[in-house]
């Protein structure tokens, strides 16, 4: 049952008690009514942007994923490949600035930099330097 059916039920309710309209008492529970019912009604409305803002942001999240793959070549949601028939190899990487988190080819991170496509952040990357302890496998 949705909040309008229910004030609706609720109404019906009051509206059966045959109460004096002119007591003041029954004019409150008019009032109250009525507002439980604009609210109800503003509720409901509220709830149906959120469902269709919902189904266009999903509409944007597979364009986006699109445009990804597109851009980058790769599959987003299969940023560390576990096939090994992939030849490339890909890093997450967190902007420092906006704090994204974005995927690339270990192409990207050899050329040296590369500009955040979510922010526009330089970002830098240095293979030679680094700090962790001796057989380290990491790349930064």
């Amino acid at each position: 049952m949705t909040n309008t059916e229910k004030v609706a039920y609720i109404r019906g309710l009051a509206e059966g008690l045959e109460l004096d309209e002119s007591k003041k008492e029954v004019k409150v529970i008019n009032a109250i009514l009525d507002l439980l019912d604009s609210m109800a009604s503003s509720l409901a409305e509220v709830e149906e942007s959120c469902a269709d803002m919902a189904d266009q942001l999903d509409s944007v999240d597979e364009d986006l994923a699109d445009l990804e793959e597109e851009f980058y070549g790769y599959d987003h949601d299969h940023c560390h490949e576990d096939d090994e028939d992939e030849e490339e190899t890909y890093y997450e990487v967190t902007c420092p600035t906006c704090h994204e988190t974005i995927c690339l080819s270990e192409a990207t991170i050899a050329d040296g930099e590369m500009e955040c496509p979510n922010c526009g952040e330089k970002l830098e990357f240095d293979l030679d330097d680094c700090d962790c302890d001796d057989g380290c496998d990491c790349c930064h």
